[in-house]
């Protein structure tokens, strides 16, 4: 088996570019913009056309500038209708060959272009994937552009008020625009989002409000090294009824956190750069998986290692490299999702042969990839997880066999569960919030189940307690202390 490549600089590019059209935020205007250009294509080359367009197109700016910042996740997505009905009681126009348009161009590149050639491309899956794939955009409740619940009435309102806008320009000019209409009802959508999010959008963990402070700054090791595993979109519950002997046995003669928190939003570059940040967004600036400004703004783990000289190393898809840099070493996405955990598994026992990190983390991706094309309430998911279990067996064994286990501290972990459907997490819907979460190894207790809630934000905290590491300079989370046996090293 050839060994697995690293994402190229195409595909880095490549996976910032799709990005765009992933997240419902910038995929929105992009996708009525295309779409408002396509219908009038017959027009693109008359004189008055592009006046008009921008024109109007400057009239629906504070509608799309609204949606870009307040999002509408899980039953908030219920209440974007009321708004279109508003428009269509104040205006009274719509153009139903133009929304007939954008309604087929939107099931086109959900179901068909993203679900069914985009993942037969990249992982392989059948031809036929779109005969399941349109379930997941119906289901799905998170504010990507696979959330067709939500994406509908957004783009639907968009449109309807941009053609009556090009429509009144075409015929006399501004004059031609109920401006004072257009002011009450960009009013009372302001106000009505303000009210729908003050009063209902009430979900988000709530941040923990110190820096690390539960103990004190580490001066020597416990473990030689840590090792983390996050199999990438692993959730809890399905996690419980999966068949994972290997897996099992680590967390009952580990310590196992059952009520593990993941952080806002949960999406993968979120996650990760909170969990070896120790802190949330509005600190370390990763908002969502499409990074403006690549880096984190804050320490990470790798950081605080340096100033002791160890070395941490990550192992992880090419998006990860816009929080870390060249602390992560990439592998290509761009493979079969039946073969891309052991080729993964291979590339780690490789650069734990030849690098010897003392921090090494490994990001397992096939079961997320399931749970995005297939679904997470199916077999297929399942069975991803008991894959994983086994590359986990095989990966420890190697490292008992080449010595590197002895004193190691494994975490295993998840970085954000899954709901039903296209996207499936960020917005912590049912699935999503509680991840699977164990220690195991020579310093930490065994056969110990903690229940209290506890936030992937102490990952960091603790990796650094566990290594002799200072904090990095805005961990928050507070080291997991009741899962680390009270002995030092030797």
């Amino acid at each position: 088996m050839e060994e697995v490549k690293k994402a190229s600089k195409f595909e880095k590019v490549a996976a910032r570019c799709w990005n765009l059209l992933n997240e419902g935020k910038p995929f929105t205007p992009i996708f009525v913009i295309g779409t408002f250009l396509l219908f009038h294509i017959a027009e693109v080359g008359t004189g008055s056309f592009w006046g008009n367009m921008l024109g109007s197109l400057l009239l629906v700016l504070p509608l799309l500038v609204l949606y870009y910042i307040f999002d509408f996740p899980l039953f908030l997505r219920n209440y974007l209708w009321i708004p279109f009905i508003a428009y269509l009681m104040m205006f009274g126009q719509f153009t139903l060959s133009l929304l007939l348009l954008a309604i087929g161009l939107y099931f086109f590149f959900t179901v068909f272009f993203w679900g069914t050639f985009y993942y037969h491309l990249r992982i392989g899956t059948s031809w036929l994937n779109f005969t399941r794939f349109w379930k997941l955009v119906l289901k799905n409740s998170d504010s990507t552009s696979g959330n067709a619940q939500e994406q509908l009435p957004k783009f639907l309102l968009v449109l309807s008020l941009w053609q009556y806008g090009f429509n009144a320009l075409s015929a006399g000019g501004f004059a031609s625009v109920d401006i004072s209409l257009l002011l009450m009802f960009y009013g009372g959508l302001l106000l009505y989002t303000i009210i729908l999010h003050r009063n209902l959008f009430d979900w988000k963990p709530k941040a923990i409000a110190t820096y690390t402070n539960n103990a004190p700054v580490p001066t020597e090791a416990i473990s030689d090294k840590v090792v983390v595993i996050v199999i990438d979109g692993m959730r809890k519950d399905r996690f419980d009824v999966a068949h994972t002997p290997y897996l099992d046995s680590l967390r009952k003669n580990g310590t196992e956190f059952t009520n593990m928190e993941t952080v806002y939003p949960a999406r993968t570059v979120v996650c990760f750069s909170s969990m070896f940040t120790g802190t949330y967004s509005f600190e370390h600036g990763i908002k969502s998986n499409m990074v403006w400004k690549h880096g984190v703004n804050v320490e990470s783990i790798f950081d605080s290692l340096r100033k002791i000289g160890k070395k941490g190393k990550m192992l992880a898809v090419a998006h990860l490299v816009d929080a870390f840099g060249d602390d992560v070493e990439t592998y290509t996405a761009v493979m079969k999702n039946d073969i891309v955990d052991s080729q993964i598994m291979k590339k780690a026992k490789k650069i734990m042969d030849e690098q010897n990190p003392d921090l090494f983390i490994v990001q397992l991706i096939s079961t997320d990839q399931t749970g995005h094309s297939r679904g997470v309430l199916y077999d297929e998911y399942l069975q991803k997880i008991y894959e994983a279990d086994q590359h986990v067996k095989d990966f420890i064994g190697h490292l008992e066999k080449t010595g590197k286990a002895e004193n190691t501290t494994f975490i295993i972990c998840a970085d954000h569960g899954q709901a039903d459907g296209i996207g499936g997490h960020g917005h912590l819907d049912e699935g999503e919030r509680i991840v699977p979460f164990f220690m195991y190894g020579p310093s930490i207790k065994e056969g110990v189940r903690i229940e209290e809630k506890q936030s992937l934000v102490s990952v960091a905290s603790t990796i650094a307690y566990l290594l002799g590491a200072p904090y990095p300079s805005h961990s928050r989370g507070p080291v997991l202390l009741d899962a680390v046996e009270e002995r030092k090293k030797g």
